[in-house]
Protein backbone atom coordinates (compact mmCIF):
# COMPACT_ATOMS: atom_id res chain seq x y z
CA UNK A 1 0.00 0.00 0.00
CA UNK A 2 1.36 3.73 -0.83
CA UNK A 3 1.69 5.77 2.22
CA UNK A 4 0.25 9.15 2.04
CA UNK A 5 2.41 11.96 0.76
CA UNK A 6 3.75 13.52 4.05
CA UNK A 7 3.71 16.95 3.04
CA UNK A 8 -0.20 18.02 3.31
CA UNK A 9 0.49 16.24 6.84
CA UNK A 10 3.13 18.56 7.73
CA UNK A 11 1.34 21.69 6.63
CA UNK A 12 -1.29 21.18 9.10
CA UNK A 13 1.07 21.19 12.08
CA UNK A 14 2.99 24.20 10.37
CA UNK A 15 3.05 27.68 12.38
CA UNK A 16 1.72 30.18 9.94
CA UNK A 17 -1.87 28.50 8.96
CA UNK A 18 -3.28 30.88 7.51
CA UNK A 19 -2.25 33.22 3.86
CA UNK A 20 -1.57 36.10 5.68
CA UNK A 21 0.36 34.45 8.12
CA UNK A 22 2.41 32.38 5.01
CA UNK A 23 2.93 35.70 3.40
CA UNK A 24 4.55 37.48 7.02
CA UNK A 25 6.46 34.19 7.32
CA UNK A 26 7.97 34.41 3.83
CA UNK A 27 8.68 37.88 3.88
CA UNK A 28 9.92 37.47 7.31
CA UNK A 29 12.65 35.12 5.55
CA UNK A 30 13.17 37.11 2.58
CA UNK A 31 14.54 40.25 5.00
CA UNK A 32 16.92 38.28 6.85
CA UNK A 33 17.95 36.94 3.72
CA UNK A 34 18.28 40.48 1.78
CA UNK A 35 21.95 40.92 2.64
CA UNK A 36 22.66 37.95 0.38
CA UNK A 37 21.30 39.54 -2.75
CA UNK A 38 22.64 42.61 -2.07
CA UNK A 39 26.08 41.60 -2.01
CA UNK A 40 25.92 39.78 -4.89
CA UNK A 41 24.44 42.44 -6.49
CA UNK A 42 26.94 44.77 -5.85
CA UNK A 43 29.79 42.73 -6.38
CA UNK A 44 28.87 41.39 -9.60
CA UNK A 45 28.24 45.02 -11.04
CA UNK A 46 31.04 46.45 -9.74
CA UNK A 47 33.63 43.56 -11.06
CA UNK A 48 32.34 43.19 -14.29
CA UNK A 49 33.83 46.36 -16.33
CA UNK A 50 37.61 45.33 -14.63
CA UNK A 51 36.86 41.57 -15.54
CA UNK A 52 36.17 43.08 -19.07
CA UNK A 53 39.50 45.06 -19.08
CA UNK A 54 41.27 41.92 -17.88
CA UNK A 55 39.99 40.48 -20.98
CA UNK A 56 40.14 42.92 -23.57
CA UNK A 57 43.46 43.11 -22.76
CA UNK A 58 44.16 39.11 -22.87
CA UNK A 59 42.66 39.25 -26.50
CA UNK A 60 39.76 36.96 -24.75
CA UNK A 61 36.92 38.15 -27.76
CA UNK A 62 34.27 37.07 -29.37
CA UNK A 63 34.30 37.96 -33.32
CA UNK A 64 31.16 38.31 -34.78
CA UNK A 65 29.61 36.44 -38.11
CA UNK A 66 26.61 36.98 -38.39
CA UNK A 67 25.15 33.70 -39.00
CA UNK A 68 25.06 32.28 -35.28
CA UNK A 69 27.01 35.51 -33.56
CA UNK A 70 25.07 38.07 -34.46
CA UNK A 71 26.87 40.87 -32.65
CA UNK A 72 27.99 43.46 -34.75
CA UNK A 73 31.34 44.04 -33.14
CA UNK A 74 34.26 41.77 -31.38
CA UNK A 75 33.16 41.90 -27.53
CA UNK A 76 34.86 40.48 -24.36
CA UNK A 77 34.13 37.37 -22.49
CA UNK A 78 35.09 36.04 -18.97
CA UNK A 79 31.47 37.72 -17.83
CA UNK A 80 30.92 34.33 -15.84
CA UNK A 81 34.38 35.35 -14.12
CA UNK A 82 32.07 38.18 -12.54
CA UNK A 83 29.27 36.51 -11.60
CA UNK A 84 31.08 33.32 -10.17
CA UNK A 85 32.66 36.48 -7.80
CA UNK A 86 29.33 37.95 -6.98
CA UNK A 87 28.01 34.32 -6.22
CA UNK A 88 31.18 33.48 -3.59
CA UNK A 89 30.85 36.77 -2.22
CA UNK A 90 27.38 36.30 -1.30
CA UNK A 91 27.29 32.64 -0.36
CA UNK A 92 30.22 33.56 2.28
CA UNK A 93 27.93 36.43 3.74
CA UNK A 94 25.47 33.85 3.97
CA UNK A 95 26.81 31.99 6.33
CA UNK A 96 26.49 35.45 8.93
CA UNK A 97 22.42 35.31 8.03
CA UNK A 98 21.15 31.71 7.99
CA UNK A 99 19.79 31.94 11.86
CA UNK A 100 16.81 34.07 10.14
CA UNK A 101 15.20 35.10 13.30
CA UNK A 102 14.00 32.45 15.59
CA UNK A 103 14.81 29.94 13.44
CA UNK A 104 17.72 27.84 13.06
CA UNK A 105 18.28 26.57 10.25
CA UNK A 106 21.21 25.07 7.99
CA UNK A 107 23.49 27.08 5.54
CA UNK A 108 23.92 26.88 1.84
CA UNK A 109 25.91 23.00 1.72
CA UNK A 110 29.33 23.04 1.32
CA UNK A 111 29.07 20.50 -1.66
CA UNK A 112 27.48 23.30 -3.59
CA UNK A 113 30.02 26.00 -3.45
CA UNK A 114 32.25 23.15 -4.42
CA UNK A 115 30.83 21.90 -7.50
CA UNK A 116 29.80 25.94 -8.85
CA UNK A 117 33.91 26.02 -8.41
CA UNK A 118 34.35 22.77 -10.51
CA UNK A 119 32.03 24.30 -12.76
CA UNK A 120 33.01 28.04 -13.02
CA UNK A 121 36.87 26.61 -14.13
CA UNK A 122 36.36 24.42 -16.07
CA UNK A 123 34.30 27.13 -18.56
CA UNK A 124 37.12 29.32 -17.10
CA UNK A 125 39.49 26.87 -19.05
CA UNK A 126 37.24 27.02 -22.04
CA UNK A 127 36.99 30.31 -22.75
CA UNK A 128 41.16 30.70 -22.25
CA UNK A 129 41.35 28.05 -24.59
CA UNK A 130 38.91 25.72 -26.07
CA UNK A 131 38.60 22.36 -24.28
CA UNK A 132 37.39 19.18 -25.89
CA UNK A 133 33.87 18.70 -25.26
CA UNK A 134 34.68 15.18 -22.91
CA UNK A 135 37.35 17.56 -21.27
CA UNK A 136 33.74 19.99 -20.27
CA UNK A 137 31.78 16.80 -19.62
CA UNK A 138 34.35 15.58 -17.43
CA UNK A 139 34.40 19.24 -15.36
CA UNK A 140 30.42 18.94 -15.06
CA UNK A 141 30.65 15.38 -13.96
CA UNK A 142 33.33 16.11 -10.88
CA UNK A 143 30.98 18.78 -10.00
CA UNK A 144 27.58 16.04 -10.16
CA UNK A 145 29.70 13.65 -7.87
CA UNK A 146 30.29 16.83 -5.41
CA UNK A 147 26.92 16.85 -5.04
CA UNK A 148 26.53 13.10 -4.73
CA UNK A 149 29.02 13.19 -1.90
CA UNK A 150 26.47 15.12 0.69
CA UNK A 151 24.95 12.75 3.40
CA UNK A 152 22.89 9.81 1.65
CA UNK A 153 23.04 11.83 -1.47
CA UNK A 154 20.66 14.60 -0.19
CA UNK A 155 20.19 16.23 -3.64
CA UNK A 156 19.45 13.16 -6.29
CA UNK A 157 17.85 10.48 -3.41
CA UNK A 158 14.56 12.18 -2.35
CA UNK A 159 14.03 12.45 -6.30
CA UNK A 160 14.59 8.93 -6.78
CA UNK A 161 12.67 8.22 -4.10
CA UNK A 162 9.23 10.30 -5.60
CA UNK A 163 9.68 8.95 -8.61
CA UNK A 164 10.45 4.82 -7.63
CA UNK A 165 8.30 4.75 -4.43
CA UNK A 166 4.86 3.48 -6.20
CA UNK A 167 6.72 1.20 -8.36
CA UNK A 168 8.49 0.01 -5.47
CA UNK A 169 5.55 -0.53 -3.23
CA UNK A 170 3.54 -1.77 -6.15
CA UNK A 171 5.14 -5.56 -5.38
CA UNK A 172 8.40 -4.48 -7.29
CA UNK A 173 10.19 -3.91 -3.78
CA UNK A 174 9.24 -7.22 -2.87
CA UNK A 175 10.22 -9.44 -5.57
CA UNK A 176 13.19 -7.58 -5.42
CA UNK A 177 14.09 -8.28 -1.92
CA UNK A 178 13.36 -12.08 -2.63
CA UNK A 179 15.27 -12.32 -5.85
CA UNK A 180 18.14 -11.11 -4.08
CA UNK A 181 17.66 -12.59 -0.82
CA UNK A 182 17.67 -8.85 0.82
CA UNK A 183 21.35 -8.04 -0.64
CA UNK A 184 19.61 -5.19 -2.92
CA UNK A 185 17.44 -2.68 -0.35
CA UNK A 186 15.24 -0.38 -1.27
CA UNK A 187 17.10 2.64 0.30
CA UNK A 188 20.40 1.42 -1.98
CA UNK A 189 18.25 1.34 -5.34
CA UNK A 190 17.18 5.14 -4.56
CA UNK A 191 20.52 6.11 -3.23
CA UNK A 192 21.81 4.58 -6.88
CA UNK A 193 19.63 6.13 -9.29
CA UNK A 194 19.29 9.43 -7.10
CA UNK A 195 23.61 9.29 -8.12
CA UNK A 196 22.09 9.03 -12.03
CA UNK A 197 19.72 11.55 -11.81
CA UNK A 198 22.00 14.05 -10.61
CA UNK A 199 25.10 13.44 -12.86
CA UNK A 200 22.03 13.87 -15.36
CA UNK A 201 20.44 17.14 -14.19
CA UNK A 202 24.27 18.55 -14.09
CA UNK A 203 24.99 17.48 -17.60
CA UNK A 204 21.60 18.38 -18.63
CA UNK A 205 20.97 21.65 -17.65
CA UNK A 206 24.54 23.06 -17.88
CA UNK A 207 24.92 21.95 -21.64
CA UNK A 208 21.27 23.73 -22.27
CA UNK A 209 21.82 26.53 -20.55
CA UNK A 210 25.18 26.98 -23.03
CA UNK A 211 22.97 26.24 -26.10
CA UNK A 212 20.28 29.24 -25.09
CA UNK A 213 23.16 31.65 -24.83
CA UNK A 214 22.98 33.25 -27.95
CA UNK A 215 21.65 36.34 -28.07
CA UNK A 216 22.78 39.55 -25.71
CA UNK A 217 21.06 39.34 -22.50
CA UNK A 218 18.87 36.12 -23.28
CA UNK A 219 20.59 33.21 -20.45
CA UNK A 220 21.09 36.30 -18.09
CA UNK A 221 17.59 37.42 -18.17
CA UNK A 222 15.49 34.31 -18.66
CA UNK A 223 17.60 32.81 -15.79
CA UNK A 224 16.89 35.87 -13.34
CA UNK A 225 13.21 35.20 -14.31
CA UNK A 226 13.30 31.63 -13.36
CA UNK A 227 15.80 32.73 -10.30
CA UNK A 228 12.49 34.67 -8.99
CA UNK A 229 10.73 31.42 -9.61
CA UNK A 230 12.97 29.02 -7.58
CA UNK A 231 12.93 32.32 -4.74
CA UNK A 232 9.07 32.23 -4.95
CA UNK A 233 9.06 28.26 -3.99
CA UNK A 234 11.49 28.72 -1.49
CA UNK A 235 9.98 31.10 0.41
CA UNK A 236 6.33 29.45 0.33
CA UNK A 237 8.49 26.31 1.63
CA UNK A 238 10.22 28.38 4.78
CA UNK A 239 6.72 30.15 5.55
CA UNK A 240 4.96 26.33 5.94
CA UNK A 241 7.17 23.27 6.25
CA UNK A 242 8.10 23.16 10.40
CA UNK A 243 11.37 23.06 11.73
CA UNK A 244 12.42 19.11 11.77
CA UNK A 245 11.24 18.11 8.38
CA UNK A 246 13.40 15.69 6.52
CA UNK A 247 15.51 17.88 3.99
CA UNK A 248 14.89 20.75 6.61
CA UNK A 249 18.73 21.60 5.71
CA UNK A 250 17.47 22.94 2.24
CA UNK A 251 14.81 25.72 3.96
CA UNK A 252 17.68 28.06 3.87
CA UNK A 253 19.76 27.23 1.44
CA UNK A 254 17.02 27.14 -1.21
CA UNK A 255 16.52 31.15 -0.46
CA UNK A 256 20.29 31.77 0.23
CA UNK A 257 20.92 30.36 -3.15
CA UNK A 258 18.33 31.64 -5.50
CA UNK A 259 18.71 35.15 -4.10
CA UNK A 260 22.68 34.94 -4.36
CA UNK A 261 21.70 34.02 -8.38
CA UNK A 262 19.01 36.61 -8.81
CA UNK A 263 21.68 39.46 -7.30
CA UNK A 264 24.34 38.42 -9.92
CA UNK A 265 22.69 37.84 -12.53
CA UNK A 266 20.66 41.60 -12.25
CA UNK A 267 24.43 42.89 -11.64
CA UNK A 268 25.11 41.76 -14.67
CA UNK A 269 22.44 41.95 -16.70
CA UNK A 270 23.54 45.93 -17.50
CA UNK A 271 26.65 45.33 -19.09
CA UNK A 272 24.64 42.15 -21.40
CA UNK A 273 21.91 43.43 -22.28
CA UNK A 274 21.94 44.11 -26.23
CA UNK A 275 24.17 46.12 -26.73
CA UNK A 276 26.58 43.84 -24.74
CA UNK A 277 30.08 45.27 -24.00
CA UNK A 278 30.43 41.47 -22.21
CA UNK A 279 29.60 38.34 -22.99
CA UNK A 280 28.60 35.01 -20.12
CA UNK A 281 31.20 33.17 -22.02
CA UNK A 282 31.44 29.35 -21.09
CA UNK A 283 32.22 29.75 -17.52
CA UNK A 284 28.66 32.09 -17.06
CA UNK A 285 26.64 29.36 -19.00
CA UNK A 286 27.40 26.12 -17.58
CA UNK A 287 28.00 28.05 -13.97
CA UNK A 288 24.15 28.80 -14.26
CA UNK A 289 23.19 25.59 -15.69
CA UNK A 290 24.78 24.10 -13.05
CA UNK A 291 22.98 26.88 -9.96
CA UNK A 292 19.42 26.34 -12.00
CA UNK A 293 19.64 22.47 -11.80
CA UNK A 294 20.30 22.40 -8.36
CA UNK A 295 17.58 24.80 -7.40
CA UNK A 296 15.71 22.28 -9.07
CA UNK A 297 16.74 19.74 -7.16
CA UNK A 298 16.69 21.34 -3.78
CA UNK A 299 13.05 22.13 -5.03
CA UNK A 300 12.58 18.66 -4.56
CA UNK A 301 10.56 17.20 -1.26
CA UNK A 302 10.61 13.81 -0.41
CA UNK A 303 7.41 11.52 -1.54
CA UNK A 304 6.59 15.16 -3.32
CA UNK A 305 7.65 14.89 -6.98
CA UNK A 306 5.26 17.25 -7.90
CA UNK A 307 7.78 19.97 -6.60
CA UNK A 308 10.42 18.13 -9.05
CA UNK A 309 7.95 18.71 -12.13
CA UNK A 310 7.32 22.45 -10.75
CA UNK A 311 11.34 23.16 -11.40
CA UNK A 312 11.22 21.76 -14.59
CA UNK A 313 8.63 23.65 -16.00
CA UNK A 314 10.41 26.90 -14.73
CA UNK A 315 13.16 25.37 -16.53
CA UNK A 316 11.08 24.72 -19.79
CA UNK A 317 12.99 27.24 -21.87
CA UNK A 318 16.34 25.73 -22.37
CA UNK A 319 14.67 22.44 -22.48
CA UNK A 320 12.84 22.89 -25.06
CA UNK A 321 15.62 24.76 -27.10
CA UNK A 322 17.48 21.37 -26.42
CA UNK A 323 14.90 19.38 -27.50
CA UNK A 324 14.33 20.91 -30.37
CA UNK A 325 18.57 21.21 -31.37
CA UNK A 326 18.39 16.97 -31.01
CA UNK A 327 15.39 16.58 -33.08
CA UNK A 328 17.04 18.87 -36.28
CA UNK A 329 19.64 16.73 -36.06
CA UNK A 330 18.74 13.76 -35.98
CA UNK A 331 16.64 14.55 -39.09
CA UNK A 332 19.67 16.20 -40.83
CA UNK A 333 21.69 12.72 -39.63
CA UNK A 334 24.37 15.77 -38.28
CA UNK A 335 26.31 14.92 -34.77
CA UNK A 336 25.19 16.35 -31.57
CA UNK A 337 27.68 18.71 -31.60
CA UNK A 338 27.16 20.36 -35.08
CA UNK A 339 26.33 23.88 -34.63
CA UNK A 340 23.37 25.56 -36.71
CA UNK A 341 21.55 28.93 -36.84
CA UNK A 342 17.66 27.07 -35.79
CA UNK A 343 17.75 27.57 -32.17
CA UNK A 344 14.76 29.84 -30.67
CA UNK A 345 16.58 32.62 -30.33
CA UNK A 346 17.64 32.62 -33.88
CA UNK A 347 14.05 31.75 -35.09
CA UNK A 348 12.71 34.93 -32.26
CA UNK A 349 15.79 36.71 -33.81
CA UNK A 350 14.28 36.01 -37.17
CA UNK A 351 10.71 36.76 -36.54
CA UNK A 352 11.16 39.78 -34.52
CA UNK A 353 13.61 41.70 -36.62
CA UNK A 354 15.59 42.52 -33.65
CA UNK A 355 18.36 41.16 -30.87
CA UNK A 356 16.12 42.94 -28.24
CA UNK A 357 12.76 42.19 -29.76
CA UNK A 358 13.67 38.97 -29.73
CA UNK A 359 15.21 38.51 -25.79
CA UNK A 360 11.97 40.29 -24.73
CA UNK A 361 9.93 37.94 -26.05
CA UNK A 362 11.25 35.20 -24.37
CA UNK A 363 11.84 36.36 -21.43
CA UNK A 364 7.69 36.57 -21.70
CA UNK A 365 7.99 32.77 -22.52
CA UNK A 366 10.29 32.19 -19.55
CA UNK A 367 7.73 34.39 -17.47
CA UNK A 368 4.66 32.31 -18.38
CA UNK A 369 6.24 28.88 -17.62
CA UNK A 370 8.05 30.35 -14.29
CA UNK A 371 4.21 31.12 -13.42
CA UNK A 372 3.35 27.98 -14.29
CA UNK A 373 6.18 26.08 -12.03
CA UNK A 374 5.47 28.45 -9.24
CA UNK A 375 1.55 27.89 -9.22
CA UNK A 376 1.86 23.76 -9.72
CA UNK A 377 4.62 23.98 -6.46
CA UNK A 378 1.83 26.23 -4.78
CA UNK A 379 -1.57 23.68 -5.30
CA UNK A 380 0.83 20.86 -3.98
CA UNK A 381 1.34 22.56 -1.17
CA UNK A 382 -2.19 23.31 -0.45
CA UNK A 383 -4.95 22.62 -3.16
CA UNK A 384 -3.23 19.31 -4.79
CA UNK A 385 -6.34 17.91 -6.30
CA UNK A 386 -5.96 20.87 -8.84
CA UNK A 387 -2.55 20.05 -10.04
CA UNK A 388 -3.30 18.56 -13.30
CA UNK A 389 -4.92 21.98 -14.38
CA UNK A 390 -1.16 23.28 -14.23
CA UNK A 391 0.16 20.28 -15.81
CA UNK A 392 -2.34 19.95 -18.47
CA UNK A 393 -1.60 23.94 -19.35
CA UNK A 394 2.02 23.59 -19.23
CA UNK A 395 2.38 20.50 -21.51
CA UNK A 396 0.11 22.36 -24.29
CA UNK A 397 2.04 25.55 -24.24
CA UNK A 398 5.16 23.48 -24.30
CA UNK A 399 4.48 20.90 -27.19
CA UNK A 400 2.67 23.79 -29.44
CA UNK A 401 5.96 25.93 -28.87
CA UNK A 402 7.85 22.87 -29.95
CA UNK A 403 5.54 22.42 -32.87
CA UNK A 404 5.98 26.25 -33.71
CA UNK A 405 9.37 26.17 -33.49
CA UNK A 406 10.33 23.09 -35.74
CA UNK A 407 7.93 24.56 -38.47
CA UNK A 408 9.84 27.68 -38.44
CA UNK A 409 13.07 25.65 -38.86
CA UNK A 410 11.52 23.26 -41.56
CA UNK A 411 11.06 26.38 -43.28
CA UNK A 412 13.71 27.94 -42.73
CA UNK A 413 15.95 24.84 -43.90
CA UNK A 414 13.74 24.88 -47.71
CA UNK A 415 14.12 28.31 -48.11
CA UNK A 416 17.81 27.64 -48.16
CA UNK A 417 18.19 24.90 -49.63
CA UNK A 418 19.03 24.78 -53.77
CA UNK A 419 15.83 24.63 -55.95
CA UNK A 420 17.08 21.47 -56.89
CA UNK A 421 16.80 19.86 -53.92
CA UNK A 422 13.24 21.52 -52.68
CA UNK A 423 10.84 18.57 -52.25
CA UNK A 424 7.02 20.62 -51.99
CA UNK A 425 5.27 17.74 -50.63
CA UNK A 426 7.50 17.38 -47.99
CA UNK A 427 6.20 21.11 -46.67
CA UNK A 428 2.69 21.56 -48.14
CA UNK A 429 1.46 24.99 -48.02
CA UNK A 430 4.98 26.09 -48.47
CA UNK A 431 5.39 29.12 -51.26
CA UNK A 432 6.21 25.92 -53.70
CA UNK A 433 2.77 24.97 -53.07
CA UNK A 434 1.65 28.54 -54.17
CA UNK A 435 3.69 28.17 -57.58
CA UNK A 436 1.55 25.03 -58.62
CA UNK A 437 -0.57 24.74 -61.64
CA UNK A 438 -4.48 24.71 -60.45
CA UNK A 439 -6.11 20.94 -60.24
CA UNK A 440 -8.69 21.14 -62.82
CA UNK A 441 -10.92 18.69 -60.77
CA UNK A 442 -10.71 21.16 -57.50
CA UNK A 443 -11.75 24.43 -59.67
Amino acid sequence: MIEQDPIPALLATAAPATGEGILVGAMSVLNEAAPVFLVAFLVTLVATPFVRLMAVQAGIIDKPDQQRKLHKYPVAYLGGLAVFLGLVAALGVSYAFVGMGERDFMPVPWEILAGMTAIAFVGFLDDLDSMHPWGKIAGQLVAAALLCYSPENAFGTPIARGLLYPIMHGGVGEWLAGSTAGIVTEDAIYYWVGIVLVAGMILGACNAANLIDGLDGLLTGTSSIMAVGFLAVGLLLAATLPVGVEQGQFVAARVVLALALLGALLGFLPWNFNPAVIFLGDCGSLLIGYLLAVCIMMQAQEDSISLFFAGLIIFALPIMDTLLAIIRRKLAGLPMSAADANHIHHQAKRLTGSVRKAVILLYGVTAAFTLLGVGLAALQLFERPRVLVVYSIAFVLFAGLICVALKSALLERWQVAPRAEATPEALPGSPADAAKPADPAKA
